[in-house]
């Protein structure tokens, strides 16, 4: 067994320079517009990072004054104020931090944040790192997962959500744990943080449960993991032990669709989610069609609308 010491991220930006601090938060959260500026504090920043790959435990001072906009890639986050003052979601579903207790940060979408004179605790998750979390203690599908914004966790999941922290805490950041360890720690604060902060998933059909059905449930799970990547059923049914044919019989038997259908309507539920999450003034749906690997923009008009009941323009502007 490896009991050698895991290779650690561990990382400090510090400074006084107020352009030094918007350049690097802008950069670090996938920001822009940011706007610093100084307050009645003598001015400083402090930001730290310690973790590995898939959980990351962070702190940020700030002294001074801090607005923008950010949409954090590949990540969901949770944080808490220990001082100052912090508002996410400017101008939508507000949100403003309560020292000590903990708020998801939006997911999906870019929002507006105004934070001043803070100190501040993050949990950085990996985003298929929890998805898989989920997938795996929730029995959903491995895809987005959307948290309810401002939505305060029930006190016993909490009180178990604040001991896993501080667990991780003790190991992470003053410990030296092994490859084993950390991947443990990871998983259950990953549970914590599921179990505490509602949210919703792409649920697993019931006939995927059965153990009959086993490979046709991997074959679904690989779906939703990769319907970003340019895969192909044949690739899916290799890789899950089944001909092309027994894929496309067993997609036909239980769940009456092809697999290159099913694998379109993901693809639709993920075009459909973003849409509902963003705004025609930051994304047009030939651009998000596109993302989805859409190619003819009438032809994915009336399959939207066929699902959806919609057609995508009137999602956007909603």
């Amino acid at each position: 067994m490896d009991g050698e010491p895991s290779a650690l991220i561990r990382t400090e930006s510090s400074g006084t320079e107020l352009d030094d601090a918007r350049a690097m938060y802008q950069d670090g959260y996938n920001g822009s517009g940011f706007r610093a500026e100084l307050s009645d504090e003598e001015f400083s920043y402090r930001y730290t990072v310690a973790g590995g790959p898939d959980m990351t435990l962070r702190s940020s001072t700030y002294l001074g004054t801090i607005t923008g906009t950010i949409q954090p890639e590949n990540a969901y986050i949770v944080s808490w104020l220990l001082g100052g003052r912090g508002t996410m979601d400017v101008g939508h579903d507000e949100v403003s931090l309560v020292h000590g207790v903990p708020a998801m940060f939006p997911t999906g979408k870019p929002y507006a944040f105004d934070f001043a004179d803070y100190r501040q605790n993050l949990v950085h998750f990996d985003a298929g790192f929890l998805e898989r979390v989920a997938a795996e203690h929730e029995g959903l599908l491995p895809g987005p997962i959307h948290f309810a914004s401002g939505v305060l966790p029930a006190p016993d999941a909490l009180r178990r959500w604040n001991a896993s922290v501080d667990e991780a805490a003790r190991l992470i950041i003053r410990g030296e744990p092994t490859p084993l360890q950390l991947a443990e720690i990871d998983r259950r604060t990953a549970v914590a943080l599921l179990d505490a902060f509602a949210h919703e998933g792409s649920g697993m059909p019931t006939v995927l449960l059965a153990p009959r059905n086993v490979r046709l449930r991997r074959a679904v799970e690989r779906m939703h993991a990769s319907a970003h990547l340019p895969i192909a059923p044949f690739e899916v049914a290799e890789e899950v032990g089944l001909t092309p044919r027994g894929l496309q019989q067993a997609f036909a038997r239980q769940l009456g669709v092809t697999p290159t259908e099913y694998l379109r309507a993901i693809r639709l539920d993920r075009v459909q989610a973003e849409l509902q999450q963003l705004g025609p003034d930051e994304t047009t749906v030939a651009q998000v069609a596109a993302r989805w690997g859409f190619t003819h923009a009438g032809r994915f008009s009336r399959s939207y609308a066929a699902r959806f009941g919609e057609y995508p323009r009137t999602t956007l502007l909603r």
